[in-house]
């Protein structure tokens, strides 16, 4: 066999072999290359992200896409936050048992009291977000306003079948939270409007 022919997966070829002399470039004046199939002048480095956003769209997530994050980590903490609970709970409650009986009753209050704070803390979160989303689209408009409404609804909602004086209380607690969440985020145009007072 010629030292100059290999053998290739479907057959043999060799290095005069014309299909094996492919430049990186397509022609001397082009940077398009022929394996990537486009020009690599479109990556050029600029300052800032870099996300591809869809036409038309803004470069920031609405409501609507920050939902589905707020619901599953509101979720994860209230699962957290119930487990730890219920293992300090547990502790406290099976003082007397030992062993097997001791595990299953530790496992027992984990798991009742992880899950009804995490069904607790998601449904809220799932309210506000259904509230937020709902607000901004019949407005038209995504900003403060938006925020106190949804909160202050998610907790009217939530404690509206426990009395006129819970329900109250509720919508003041979301109120609240909203508020506080709003001053965090928005520092510079709660300043802003307390200067121009």
């Amino acid at each position: 066999m010629d030292s100059q022919r290999k053998g290739g997966l479907f057959g043999t070829y060799g290095s005069s072999d014309p299909t094996l002399n492919v430049p990186v470039t397509s022609s001397p004046n082009s940077m398009m290359s022929p394996y990537l199939n486009f020009d690599p002048a479109y990556i050029s480095p600029s300052p800032g992200s870099e996300f591809i956003m869809p036409e038309g769209a803004s470069a920031h997530r609405g409501r609507f896409e920050l939902a589905f994050s707020q619901i599953g980590g509101s979720v994860l903490v209230g699962a957290g936050i119930g487990g730890t609970n219920g293992v300090l709970s547990g502790l406290r409650a099976t003082r007397e048992l030992a062993g097997a009986a001791k595990r299953t009753q530790m496992l027992n209050f984990v798991a009742k009291q992880g899950a009804s704070s995490a069904q607790s803390l998601g449904v809220l979160a799932l309210m506000y977000s259904v509230f937020g989303v709902v607000i901004g689209w019949a407005r038209g408009v995504e900003d403060e306003l938006n925020t106190l409404t949804a909160g202050t609804a998610t907790g009217l909602l939530y404690k509206s079948s426990s009395g006129l004086k819970k329900c109250a209380r509720g919508g003041a607690i979301g109120f609240g939270l909203a508020a506080a969440y709003c001053v965090v985020t928005s520092g510079d145009k709660v300043k802003e409007f307390m200067s121009s007072r």
